[in-house]
C-alpha cells in the first residue's frame, strides 16, 4: 500500500479536526433565541376579559349619538414569542429555524438586552411597557390638544412587555377620544415605539409581527419607516405596509385610508 503524501495526511488531520469541532459545536449552547409570531391584542376592545383603554373626563366623543364614538374595526398590537431566557439553543435548533419562514433566529441580547435572570428580565420589560404607555398617552393627548390634568386614561394589556406597542396605544387613545373611527371598519395592525413628542421608532422582529397580523385578520400594517426593508421580508399576501415616522403621520395615513385618499407605502 503506497504511503500517503504529506499533503494528504494534513488534509485528513484537518478534516478530522473540523468534524470534531462541528460535533462539539452542535452540543454547545449558543447566544441566540428562536422567535415566532406571537399574540395580537385589539387595543380598542378587550384583552383577556378587560378593556384595554378606558378614558374618563374627555366628554362625550359621540356628541350624544349612541355608538358614534365606537370604532367598527380593530387596532391590533403585535408581538413575537421567543424562547425563554434560560432556554438552551443549540446549532440544530438554529439550523432548523433558519429554514422555517414561521420562525427566526435572533441574537439573544436583542430579545433580552438586560440581565440573565428571568425575573429581572420580566421586571425590565414590564417597566418598558409602563413607560411606553405613559408616553403614548402624553403623545395622544398632545396631538388632540388636551391636558393630562383634565383627562384620565388607563391602559391595560396583561402579559405583554416591552415598548413596541407605543404607537398602537397612542392611536387607540386618539380613536377612543376623537369622534372619528380611525380604522374605517378595517382590522389594522402595527408596531413601533413612541415618544411623548409623538416620534415613532423601530422595534425589531417586524417580519414575525406581520405574520401575526395577517394570521389574525389584519389587512394594513403600520411599520416604522426605518424598518420597511425588514417588513417586506416574508410579507404575507394582501397585507399592505404603511410606513410612519410620527403619530401625526400615522393618523393622517389612517384617515386617508379611511376616506379614500393617498396613502404612503413601503
Amino acid at each position: 500500500m503506497p504511503a500517503l503524501s504529506s499533503r494528504t495526511q494534513a488534509l485528513a488531520i484537518c478534516g478530522t479536526l473540523v468534524a470534531a469541532l462541528l460535533a462539539v459545536a452542535a452540543l454547545l449552547p449558543l447566544p441566540f433565541s428562536v422567535a415566532q409570531p406571537g399574540v395580537t391584542a385589539d387595543v380598542l376592545g378587550e384583552y383577556r376579559g378587560r378593556q384595554v383603554i378606558t378614558v374618563d373626563g374627555a366628554g362625550d366623543p359621540g356628541g350624544g349619538d349612541p355608538g358614534a364614538g365606537e370604532s367598527e374595526g380593530r387596532l391590533l398590537a403585535t408581538t413575537i414569542a421567543a424562547t425563554a431566557p434560560d432556554t438552551t439553543v443549540r446549532l440544530a435548533d438554529v439550523v432548523d429555524a433558519w429554514f422555517d419562514t414561521d420562525r427566526a433566529v435572533m441574537p439573544r441580547d436583542s430579545v433580552y438586552p438586560v440581565g440573565d435572570d428571568a425575573e429581572e428580565i420580566e421586571e425590565h420589560t414590564t417597566a418598558q411597557m409602563e413607560q411606553s404607555q405613559a408616553e403614548a398617552v402624553t403623545a395622544a393627548l398632545r396631538q388632540l390638544g388636551m391636558s393630562e390634568d383634565e383627562v384620565e386614561v388607563e391602559l391595560r394589556l396583561a402579559d405583554v412587555g416591552g415598548p413596541s406597542a407605543g404607537l398602537v396605544f397612542a392611536l387607540g387613545v386618539v380613536d377612543e377620544i376623537d369622534d372619528g373611527d380611525l380604522t374605517g371598519g378595517r382590522t389594522i395592525a402595527g408596531t413601533g415605539t413612541i415618544t411623548a413628542r409623538g416620534e415613532v421608532g423601530p422595534v425589531g422582529g417586524v417580519p414575525l409581527k406581520t405574520q401575526a397580523a395577517a394570521r389574525d385578520g389584519a389587512t394594513v400594517f403600520l411599520v416604522p419607516e426605518a424598518e420597511c426593508d425588514d417588513a417586506r421580508t416574508e410579507l404575507p399576501e394582501d397585507l399592505r405596509l404603511v410606513p410612519v415616522t410620527t403619530l401625526e403621520g400615522a393618523l393622517n395615513a389612517l384617515r386617508a385610508l379611511r376616506d379614500g385618499g393617498r396613502v404612503p407605502g413601503c
